[in-house]
């Protein structure tokens, strides 16, 4: 296979997980069931169907999420964040919660490429690590490009103070059994949830779940905001662990922002 095909293939790969209809999660319903733990674990998932391969082990893997323990600090462009508020309209996965953006919603700009948000999803607890450690929760909010490129910003929750942006989410889960819950007339804008200081980690990974595909690019940043107990536990009864182990770097470097 050309370079080109490759390229071609792993993004039409990606842009499968992302449009599925659960931005990055695959759509259970209509796919192989898989799960976090168990015989459909984590561990099993390359197993379930061969269109979820990447998900295997193999040294040469690009896949996340990574322990981040330092990084060389370099000169790297900022994220612009230009978000712009969205419906709020709360979708269960069957694996998440995660809010998916309307045209014109807004997105990142990084190095002057765009962007456009796709969804923003949440897992508990983080997926990546920290020096080994995991935060209560994490944000995984989802762009693309006009290329089909994906770009992941990390956004982790610590427990702390009521987080007014979470709670109109968090407070309309869909009832169990129900795909999703649209609140009349309400919305949301990340801008008021972003962290003011956009300093961050990044290397090129893979969504975190099947079908695992690689050429995308994270940005971890590394302020951290914070949600009350009580809404870490909100998303808890309904998803106790939802966060795929840490995946070996196999000879990426990973790269932090001076700020």
């Amino acid at each position: 296979m050309s370079r080109a095909s490759l390229l071609l293939a792993t993004t039409a790969s990606v842009l499968a997980g992302v449009l599925a209809g659960t931005g990055a999660v695959a759509d259970e319903a209509h796919g192989p069931h898989w799960s976090y733990s168990g015989a459909t674990g984590p561990e099993h998932w390359a197993e379930e169907d061969a269109a979820f391969a990447a998900c295997g082990s193999g040294r040469e893997r690009h896949q996340s999420p990574i322990n981040i323990d330092g990084a060389p600090q370099q000169e790297l462009p900022p994220i612009e964040f230009h978000y712009q508020p969205t419906p709020l309209t709360v979708t269960d996965t069957g694996h998440s919660f995660q809010v998916n953006a309307v045209p014109g919603a807004g997105g990142i700009t990084v190095g002057g490429e765009h962007y456009d948000l796709v969804q923003f999803h949440f897992h508990r607890p983080s997926e990546e690590t920290f020096q080994g450690h995991h935060y209560s929760m994490v944000a995984h909010l989802v762009h693309k490009n006009a290329q089909g490129q994906l770009a992941v910003v990390a956004v982790q929750i610590r427990k702390g103070q009521e987080n007014d942006f979470l709670k109109p989410i968090f407070d309309n889960f869909p009832a169990r059994g129900a795909k999703e819950k649209s609140v009349a007339g309400a919305s949301v804008d990340l801008q008021t949830f972003v962290p003011g200081k956009h300093g961050y980690y990044t290397y090129e990974g893979s969504l975190t779940t099947p079908p695992c595909s690689e050429g995308v690019r994270w940005f971890e940043l590394k302020s951290s905001v914070e949600a009350s107990a009580a809404q870490v536990q909100e998303f808890a009864v309904r998803y106790p662990h939802n966060a795929r182990p840490t995946q070996a770097l196999n000879g990426r470097s990973v790269q932090q922002s001076r700020d």
